[in-house]
């Protein structure tokens, strides 16, 4: 019998569960009921199952989730509305009686953590499986888990350091100044939204806990104040415009029929517009960053984020007592122009979706090198589709259950909390300036259980 699903939040992070239901897990998942405060984008969305000749799951106030669990018999939600929001449908889903399949990050807040901990505890879920997952779907592309592998494995020895170095370009960095995600008090900043994958990968390769964080950074290249000072002049506030002085940087959603159906034929019943500049006052996030991160195992990490990069992925570094392993990717190898010198990529996408091949010289390499031994490449298994070719194997799981996995990717709650008091440290160092120990924010009793990170 299928697992009955509802789902919160039907914005474009959705639609990738959306067809997965209609498609490869048909048999395996049943979407009872959907909720979303845009009632324009729950009727776009529905063309997915009708277009698949599926049964549109019934509608419901997002304010009703706990009802409808119980009415309708619900075994798991599925949670893709913004991150701010994540807390309060865990904690009523979880009360309800339902699991939960949360996007990252888990939360934005201490207080988000400290809630979605009581509900564990409340409703006696603290048992081996967890009830909830955290879909960090980078843990399982194959490049990631093979440095899992090299490090488990102990070719490099006991880990004393790690340099972690991650650029998103300015097609797909430049999209998280347009949206919600500007807004510090929405997404928590870098640090909490996109960050989160990256903490919770350090986490698991080394299968350790973040002690302490130390945090610098600022918005650089974005916002009006950093366009000023190159002497960047007036721009239109939107890109779904026929303005002169669009750019590169504008977002036109007309141009995309997702975007354009989900956001700008649905901005009617809410006023939310998806294709803000880039440059406008108002964004209160980083777009710059850099961290110093102890781990309660003893190694350090030295960690920085940039959004305004010319080519996006990222580089690892992993030192050990016994040698070093380094992994090296290129997800877009160029940002390009067309004629009219506008973005000829979908900057919504992940860097794997893009309308040009001269754009994606994707390239990736693991090199393990022992003291005392030359150095030698490890060989990575190809992947294909999104996140490096992880969203099919992180959808298996979650639709028909995590089999025998010797890596550990599926990510529990505990692991999603482990991700994000990275980023709740760096954004309190950011702003007082000091070193931040993770055991000083107010998180309760989170961080003290046994957790699934190996």
């Amino acid at each position: 019998m299928a697992t009955r699903y509802a789902l919160v939040g039907t914005g474009s992070r959705a639609q990738m569960y959306l067809a997965a239901i209609v498609g490869p897990h048909a048999t395996d998942a049943e979407l009872v009921a959907w909720a979303d405060p845009n009632p324009g984008r729950l009727e776009w969305s529905g063309h997915v199952f009708s277009d698949a000749g599926a049964a549109v799951p019934r509608a419901f106030g997002v304010d009703e989730l706990a009802r409808v669990v119980r009415a309708e018999r619900i075994d798991r939600v599925i949670v893709t509305s913004p991150d701010f929001t994540h807390a309060g449908y865990i904690v009523s889903a979880l009360d309800a009686g339902a699991d939960v399949i949360v996007e990252k990050p888990l939360t934005t807040t201490e207080e988000g953590v400290r809630q979605i901990a009581e509900a564990v505890a409340r409703t006696g879920r603290t048992g081996a499986s967890s009830p909830v997952t955290v879909t960090f779907n980078y843990r399982y592309s194959p490049r990631n888990s093979a440095l899992k592998r090299v490090i488990a494995s102990g070719q490099i020895g006991e880990v004393t350091s790690v340099h972690f170095e991650w650029v998103l370009d300015t097609a797909h960095g430049a999209d998280y100044f347009r949206r919600w995600h500007r807004e510090k008090q929405h997404s928590g900043g870098l640090l909490i939204h996109k960050s989160s994958h990256h903490f919770d990968l350090v986490n698991w390769w080394l299968a350790d806990t973040p002690a302490r964080v130390f945090a610098s950074g600022g918005l650089r290249f974005y916002g009006a104040a950093a366009a000023a000072r190159r002497g960047i002049g007036p721009r239109p506030d939107r890109g779904s415009t026929d303005s002169p002085l669009r750019d590169a940087f504008s977002l036109d959603l007309r141009a995309d029929p997702t975007l354009r159906g989900l956001y700008l034929e649905q901005e009617h019943h809410d006023g939310y517009r998806r294709d803000r500049d880039v440059f406008d006052p108002g964004i209160t996030i980083e777009d710059n960053l850099s961290l110093v991160v102890d781990y309660a195992g003893g190694a350090s990490m030295a960690y920085s984020l940039n959004a305004h990069s010319p080519w996006e992925g990222y580089t690892v570094a992993v030192n050990g007592t016994a040698g070093r392993a380094e992994l090296s990717v290129v997800e877009r190898g160029a940002v390009l122009l067309d004629a009219e010198g506008r973005t000829v990529l979908d900057p919504s996408a992940t860097p794997d979706s893009v309308l040009t091949e001269q754009a994606r010289p994707v390239a990736e390499r693991l090199v393990v090198q022992r003291h005392f031994e030359p150095a030698r490449e490890v060989e990575i298994p190809r992947g294909t589709g999104g996140h490096g070719g992880g969203d099919a194997q992180l959808l298996a799981d979650v639709f028909r259950g995590t089999e025998q996995d010797e890596l550990g990717r599926a990510a529990s709650w505990l692991d999603g909390v482990r991700s994000v008091v990275v980023g709740l440290a760096g954004n309190r160092s950011l702003s007082t300036g000091q070193a931040v120990a993770v055991a000083d924010l107010e998180v309760g009793p989170a961080l003290a259980g046994p957790g699934t990170t190996r």
